[in-house]
């Protein structure tokens, strides 16, 4: 029998109460939210409890909220995959703006390695623990983490690229 969403919720609450919340189905992942603190424990028991089985993580990627509250402008996304049923899972854990840091979940998936480097190298997201945690395709003197609002999308310094030819200026009529 496959392993049903109320199911998965029904132990999350159960085993950590109040550190999970928000469950939602989209589409067909099934999504909540894991207090950061407990998110090592969280993924321990996704991945060793006999029924949920959720044995590999996919991904792991980092968000920036700018217009949210202080406590969540940054967020953490890990999914999740139990292979025998088949089912897959979106954790999200929010993180305050002023300092973005998390435990590293490579203790318990060595793949997590490259993925928390890249979010640290693209967000700033700091993964405490990470065995060697250090940009990964950013250069090393980079002093700013590219994917964050923050930063502007496109150089206002370019001289090279005239706006007329995108459309971005009006039609004389």
């Amino acid at each position: 029998m496959a392993l049903e969403t109320s199911v998965i919720q029904n132990k999350l609450i159960e085993n950590f109460g109040l550190k999970v919340s928000d469950f939602i189905q989209i589409h067909d992942i099934f999504t909540f939210e894991v207090a950061p603190d407990s998110i090592l424990e969280v993924m321990q028991f996704l991945r060793d409890d006999a029924t949920m089985r959720f044995n590999f993580l996919t991904d792991v990627c980092g968000i920036h909220y700018p217009d949210y509250e202080k406590e969540r402008q940054f967020a953490v996304v890990y999914h999740m995959h139990n292979w025998v049923d088949n089912v897959r899972i979106r954790i999200k854990c929010y993180l305050n703006g002023d300092n973005p840091e998390i435990d590293s979940v490579t203790p318990l998936f060595l793949g997590a390695n490259w993925q928390e480097r890249e979010t640290y190298d693209f967000f700033g997201i700091i993964f405490k623990g990470h065995p060697q945690l250090k940009r990964i395709l950013n250069m090393d003197e980079m002093t700013v983490f590219p994917m964050r609002k923050e930063f502007p999308l496109e150089d206002g310094g370019r001289t090279d690229k005239d706006d007329r030819f995108f459309g971005r200026t009006k039609q004389n009529c």
